[in-house]
């Protein structure tokens, strides 16, 4: 979750008056997710070749992968979705949290190449507001296949600073068979383990006649997932050692106010961080830092979340999204994790769920040049014994130690 949850206050009390779901009891399978959000727009049920890897992709929601399974429609949903909000009808002031586990941004949020804020009002709430092709206006859903989806939109952006930037985004939503998640994973899986593995190929062509620079500010594609929270869940970044001096700090955990110690563990190139959903904070790890795989794993549930992303080599150039002028507007994070929880005692929190965002660098395009980001998300549910070896080799530990991480 970006910096904007500082706008997330009023979007929290704007849905503690959204009504209630339809339903008295969430039918919170795969299945029964997918019949809620069938009542309100159109989905897209893509299916890997085994058909029990599926994943749900609502064009007119930014074409986001809003949730998936790794078992078929009686079989868990993974993604978190607002059904609060969803169900109300309602379009939010500032930003609409619909969920979803693999949605398209554009950034930054913040500083003086913001495209949240317009040229030079204040940095807050009040004149916060997300861009509507990326918050409430719907992609054009150009192809389908059974495990495949084409969308596009273009758009028209300004930033704080006056830049007007003419852009099309082209994004494909695909689900990969096991033989190719194993291919992407370069890890073996025991053959009863259950998964669902999907990506995101984002494309950003500038369509204007002007080049993107970085006096007058760039773009960056950022791809965020929502994920279902628990007690046991954690999210396990591995991450690049060395002297500070060097690489700067390892963890970036000032968003919300530093992040406590029982909740933020870093050991051995690795950072520990709770997703339980109890404790509103956020951590970033810079170019120099972050490496090409996060992930998360559920001690309780028995699954494991790995994302990756493509990740240029020698590339330090990432947006900032602070809210306030910035002397260093291209030294933003790569790979971000939010953990989501009341903004103050007593309050409602905004979910809960928790997060796991990638970046691309800032896009210094010329017109008729593209950047494209992918960003891929596996699904892991077995035994844990099973699923050890997997996380020992993608994410540098084991489950044991996972689960054990956090005080």
């Amino acid at each position: 979750m970006g910096v904007r949850m500082m706008g997330f206050f009023l979007v929290a009390v704007a849905l503690a008056g959204c009504a209630p779901t339809e339903s008295g009891i969430e039918d919170q399978t795969f299945g029964g997710d997918v019949a809620f959000l069938q009542k309100h727009t159109e989905v897209v049920v893509l299916k890997d070749g085994s058909g029990n890897g599926q994943v749900a992709v609502l064009p007119a929601m930014q074409g986001r992968v809003m949730t998936s399974t790794a078992t078929g429609p009686g079989g868990t949903s993974f993604g978190w979705i607002n059904r609060e909000l969803i169900a109300s009808g309602e379009t939010l002031a500032h930003m609409n949290p619909f969920g979803g586990e693999d949605r398209f941004w554009i950034g930054p949020e913040g500083g003086q190449f913001s495209i949240f804020f317009e040229k030079g009002v204040p940095f807050d709430l009040d004149h916060w507001q997300t861009p509507a092709p990326m918050d409430t206006e719907p992609f054009e859903l150009v192809s389908k296949s059974q495990d495949s989806a084409v969308l596009r939109r273009t758009m028209k952006l300004s930033n704080y600073s006056g830049t007007t930037f003419n852009v099309q985004v082209d994004r494909q939503v695909r689900v990969l068979d096991r033989e190719q998640a194993l291919t992407h994973l370069g890890v073996p899986v025991g053959p009863s383990v259950k998964m669902v593995a999907f990506e995101s190929d984002n494309r950003m062509t500038n369509v204007g006649t002007e080049p993107w620079n970085k006096q007058t500010g760039l773009l960056s594609i950022w791809i965020l997932g929502m994920f279902n929270p628990s007690p046991r869940t954690t999210v396990v970044i591995p991450f690049h050692v060395g002297d500070e001096s060097e690489l700067g700090p390892v963890v970036n955990d000032a968003y919300f106010g530093k992040v406590p110690a029982s909740r933020l563990v870093a050991k051995d190139g690795v950072l520990f961080f709770s997703g339980d959903g109890q404790y509103r904070s956020k951590i970033g790890l810079s170019p120099q830092r972050a490496t090409d795989v996060a992930g998360s794993y559920d001690a309780g549930g028995k699954v494991l979340t790995i994302v990756q992303y493509n990740k240029p080599q020698g590339v330090s150039d990432y947006v900032n999204s602070m809210w306030e002028l910035q002397d260093e507007p291209y030294s933003g994070d790569v790979i971000n994790a939010y953990n989501d929880g009341p903004p103050e005692p007593g309050a409602k929190p905004l979910g809960p769920f928790y997060e796991l965002e990638t970046s691309s660098p800032a896009a210094a395009l010329a017109p008729g040049q593209s950047i494209v980001h992918t960003h891929r998300t596996f699904h892991l549910v077995g035994d844990e014994a099973e699923l050890d070896p997997v996380a020992r080799a993608l994410l540098g530990v084991s489950t044991a130690e996972i689960a054990s991480a956090l005080p």
